[in-house]
């Protein structure tokens, strides 16, 4: 059921044009239009018989085309002569009335709220009458102050909401209900989000500890719940090796480390400080402050 009084005229504009020096014809027939009564439609001048035979709309109560000297009545993507535009019970005129659309029919604001005709308030169930403030949702209608949030009970109106099985949410309590929440700042995420760790994240919330850019879709690095790009890493947090004193940062070549006495090294730097050799799983020998395989200590 639509409510309203929304009507507009829509007829075509029309003139009456004195004599020309050039030819003026019929777009349809080629007819002569100097001097005579003509209609513009669509771009295009024709005159008073091919407006009627092609042009005109035709009316949604008689089924007869709209002529020239008629007044023409638009709604909704219908078309009525302004004597047709009646209610379908009572065939009360409604050109210049408030009226509402039912079931494809016109009628009037009194003939709707009688008996079967009558739209009832979801929240009320008091009749919906014609002019006022409602909400239609899912062929269902309710007055404006009527239709509230199921979870705080204030009146949505014609503010939006969120449909849930059978109930409605405003923005707000829909966001509490429902929304998942940012770990970090423990707001609902509305839109996008990103997840990590099973856990939800605000695109913007999940950043770099140290320069805070942002980390979705980029590789980082994990330390006790901070979360690094890998330029921040290996400048701030990571661990320097004793081999080569660059950082150990896990990435690429040298992802495997060699811990000893709280010092670390790249796989690929722990070799004896003589002969080079490779000393990672194997036996080695510590001398001052420097890594020897155990033949080559044997000779320092």
């Amino acid at each position: 059921m639509l409510v309203g009084a929304g009507l507009v005229d829509a007829g075509p504009r029309r003139y009456t044009v004195g004599t020309m020096s050039e030819r003026f014809d019929c777009h349809y027939c080629r007819a002569a239009l100097q001097g005579k009564k003509y209609v513009e439609k669509d771009g295009h001048n024709c005159c008073v018989k091919c407006f009627e035979k092609i042009c005109a709309n035709t009316c949604a109560e008689c089924r007869k085309p709209i002529g020239v000297d008629s007044k023409e009545l638009h709604y909704k993507s219908r078309y009525w002569h302004d004597t047709c535009f009646r209610c379908a019970k009572c065939y009360h005129p409604l050109a210049n009335e408030q009226f509402v659309a039912k079931d494809n029919k016109i009628m009037c604001a009194k003939c709707t709220t009688r008996g079967e005709d009558s739209m009832r308030c979801g929240g009320c169930h008091k009749a919906i009458t014609a002019g006022g403030r409602n909400v239609e949702y899912k062929g269902s209608a309710w007055h404006d102050e009527c239709f509230i949030c199921s979870n705080c009970k204030k009146a949505i109106g014609a503010g939006s909401f969120f449909p849930k099985g059978t109930d409605v949410y405003c923005v707000a309590c829909h966001e509490d209900k429902f929304a998942k929440h940012c770990v970090k700042c423990k707001n609902p995420i509305t839109s996008g989000g990103i997840t990590y760790q099973d856990q939800p994240w605000h695109g913007d919330c999940f950043v770099c500890e140290t320069c805070h850019k942002k980390l979705a879709g980029q590789r980082f690095t994990a330390v006790e719940d901070h979360y690094y790009c890998v330029d921040c890493y290996k400048t701030f947090v990571a661990k320097k090796c004793s081999g080569c004193n660059n950082p150990i940062t896990g990435f690429g070549k040298g992802s495997n480390v060699v811990n000893y006495e709280g010092h670390a090294w790249h796989e690929y730097c722990f070799t004896c400080k003589k002969c080079s050799l490779s000393l990672a799983n194997k036996r080695f020998v510590r001398l001052n402050e420097q890594i020897y395989c155990p033949d080559c200590a044997k000779k320092v």
